[in-house]
């Protein structure tokens, strides 16, 4: 029996090797005959790309007169202002204003203070617009005397730099939802993109560098493609080349666990109180907000800037993996503290930064009309769900997936994946505890 439960297991990963993402040992399997057709080539992410009425706001009144803006828990655009002026034609343009004393401009030249502070590792700080803070961060690694430097220098640059000790410590997340395996660890892939003529898997810079082999099964035999272009530190993301140049069906599909997956449609910038999902292959699918924009996050291994924080959680093997909201793309796992027992924050690449330095677009679903999707939703309202998604027979669905199957949540993804008996099994066995333990140990990168 475990040796025909070995095979099943090695066609599925075949299967994710050449199509959609595996997440928890869960094959995203081919569409069903009512879904849309196949995915479009791309949408390419542009410098000027379709966004909420909050950050055009704060785009044309400017950094001086304005520190970020924000989605409140009712779906209505939030902008920090700082002048009676500015909060008018906010109100005028149907957005809420917010009255603070420090604008952009603050928040960055003190972000730009702490960089040209002596390095510390296990620490990271991010621009916190709803409480018009930088909020300054400290891991368990940190020395008394290392922070109480860093907080000389806080201190030197005013209130509104405030110093935060947290439990855990940043790391990079070596692991996500399909598993790709190198001697560099074991990494999640993100999302599926093309430059037009080859595909590729975009996933985390820190997962290995160029030249890195991944592979889709613990034997080595069964190999994926190979690393290039990477950016890490700096910048976190990196393309994985399909050794066969093409991803396959289901290159628009992430997998969201329970024989389920969401179809991207679109790519865009997250906002700050947005509702956001992750799946990543060891802790499936959770759910969170995005707290902050502009995170820089000091790894043992280097500083990576430009970060969306989150406070969903997230554990080892889950680097690389997609976040998404409503069927958009929106980051890739960086790294974080904490997991999900007791909580955490997690810090996600942007997926349209990567896009542009790296010159290629996202492999995305084509509308029902047959034309591929927009770049960009409008702002969110309301609950925000992964997207679109049509429920498998079988036990273990969550109650979170069961939502999310709810016809009233159709949206832009407009998906639905069946899970086949052969992608069911396989979940059943990977799943069993003592075998995901030991899978865990042998590939996971040290968890701090």
């Amino acid at each position: 029996m475990r040796h025909a439960r070995r095979r099943v297991v090695r066609r599925v990963t075949r299967l994710a090797a050449v199509g959609g993402l595996l997440l928890g040992g869960t094959m995203v399997t081919r569409a069903v005959a009512s879904e849309p057709p196949d995915p479009s080539i791309g949408v390419p992410y542009s410098a000027r790309p379709a966004t909420s009425m909050g950050t055009d706001l704060v785009s044309r009144l400017g950094t001086s007169r304005t520190a970020g803006s924000w989605v409140d828990s009712a779906g209505r655009p939030v902008v920090a202002v700082t002048d009676d002026k500015a909060a008018d034609e906010v109100e005028r343009a149907g957005a809420r204003a917010k009255m603070v004393h420090h604008s952009m401009s603050d928040l960055k030249s003190a972000t730009k203070t702490l960089r040209s502070a002596p390095r510390v590792p296990g620490t990271a700080w991010a621009l916190d617009y709803k409480s018009n803070e930088v909020v300054v961060r400290g891991d368990s690694t940190v020395s008394a005397s290392d922070w109480s430097r860093l907080t000389d220098v806080a201190e030197g640059i005013g209130g509104f730099v405030r110093m935060e000790r947290t439990e855990g410590t940043f790391t990079t997340r070596v692991n996500g939802a399909q598993p790709i395996l190198s001697t560099a660890g074991r990494c999640s892939a993100g999302f599926n993109v093309t430059d037009g003529t080859t595909d590729y898997i975009l996933t985390a810079g820190h997962c290995g560098p160029d030249g890195s082999v991944w592979f889709a099964d613990d034997r080595g035999r069964q190999q994926v493609g190979s690393s290039l272009k990477g950016s890490f530190p700096g910048d976190d993301y990196s393309l994985v080349k399909y050794d066969s140049g093409r991803a396959g069906e289901g290159a628009d599909v992430v997998a969201v666990g329970g024989g389920k997956g969401v179809r991207i449609t679109g790519v865009a910038d997250a906002e700050v109180g947005q509702k956001v999902f992750r799946s990543g292959s060891t802790s499936g699918l959770r759910e969170g907000e995005v707290t902050a924009l502009n995170a820089t996050v000091n790894y043992p291994e280097g500083t990576v800037t430009g970060l969306i924080e989150t406070n969903v959680c997230a554990e080892p093997g889950d680097s690389g993996g997609p976040m998404f909201a409503d069927g958009i793309a929106l980051g890739v796992t960086s790294g974080g503290s904490g997991d999900c027992t007791a909580g955490g924050t997690t810090f996600f690449q942007p997926v349209t930064k990567a896009l542009t330095e790296l010159g290629v677009k996202l492999i995305v679903a084509k509308q029902a009309g047959g034309t591929g999707a927009s770049p960009a939703p409008a702002a969110s309202q309301g609950a925000a769900s992964p997207g679109s998604s049509a429920p498998v027979t079988g036990e273990g669905v969550s109650d979170l997936l069961t939502r999310l199957t709810d016809p009233r949540n159709v949206g832009p993804g407009l998906l639905v994946i069946a899970g086949s008996l052969v992608a069911l099994v396989a979940t059943r066995w990977i799943r069993a505890e003592q075998d995901r333990k030991a899978y865990r140990q042998h590939y996971s990168a040290t968890w701090g």
